[in-house]
């Protein structure tokens, strides 16, 4: 899976602009980015938001892109306990993991004050997701306790951030301010920096 956002959705954390600052700049816009993958994968479904997200992904493993209410998820992984919370959101017994953040992420949002890190320590598994809010401009990403799961994020050249789950595909656009993402951490713009979800303090 891949999401590519500008710095107008997510500024660069400045982890990632003190690592890539080390280096020359990186061989590869966000745009070329997608279109490479695209280029290099099979059966690649990929969906422009705007002039200023790419999300993409392959039916490798991954749960389908399904928009819902303006609200898109890229998904890779399984959540065990996904029929209890089915239960606890009210949703129907067909509703896979996509379907499932989708929902929990609108409860975060409409059903305040419930924290980020309320949604993403209710989930059992192993997992990597991306979740774009295109109504509020609200990005939302998080990777299981264990990151069995790999997901790696970096600067392209021309400052948007890539999100992938393969490290491969993010070298070339991203050079040295690549990086794994942290193992039982999330990232939202509402709240505007990378913190663990099982203390919901701030990972530096």
């Amino acid at each position: 899976m891949l999401g590519v956002f500008s710095s107008s959705i997510l500024p660069p954390p400045k982890e990632l602009v003190a690592a890539g600052s080390q280096t020359p700049s990186p061989k590869m816009t966000g745009n070329a980015l997608v279109n490479w993958f695209v280029k290099i994968e099979s059966s690649v479904v990929s969906v422009q938001i705007n002039d200023l997200v790419q999300l993409a992904y392959t039916h490798n493993n991954e749960s389908a892109l399904l928009p819902r209410d303006e609200i898109f998820c890229l998904f890779e992984g399984c959540v065990d306990n996904l029929g209890s919370l089915r239960q606890e959101y009210g949703l129907a017994k067909s509703a896979n993991e996509v379907v499932l953040m989708i929902e929990s992420y609108k409860a975060l949002r409409d059903r305040a004050p419930y924290p980020p890190s309320h949604v993403v320590s209710h989930l059992q598994g192993n997992f990597a997701f991306i979740v774009f809010d295109k109504s509020t401009s609200t990005l939302f990403v998080a990777i299981d306790k264990v990151g069995k799961i790999p997901l790696y994020w970096g600067i392209t050249a021309d400052g948007y951030v890539a999100f992938a789950d393969d490290a491969n595909l993010l070298k070339g656009a991203c050079g040295k301010s690549l990086a794994s993402f942290p193992k039982g951490c999330f990232f939202s713009t509402a709240v505007g920096e990378l913190r663990s979800y099982e203390n919901s303090q701030k990972k530096d």
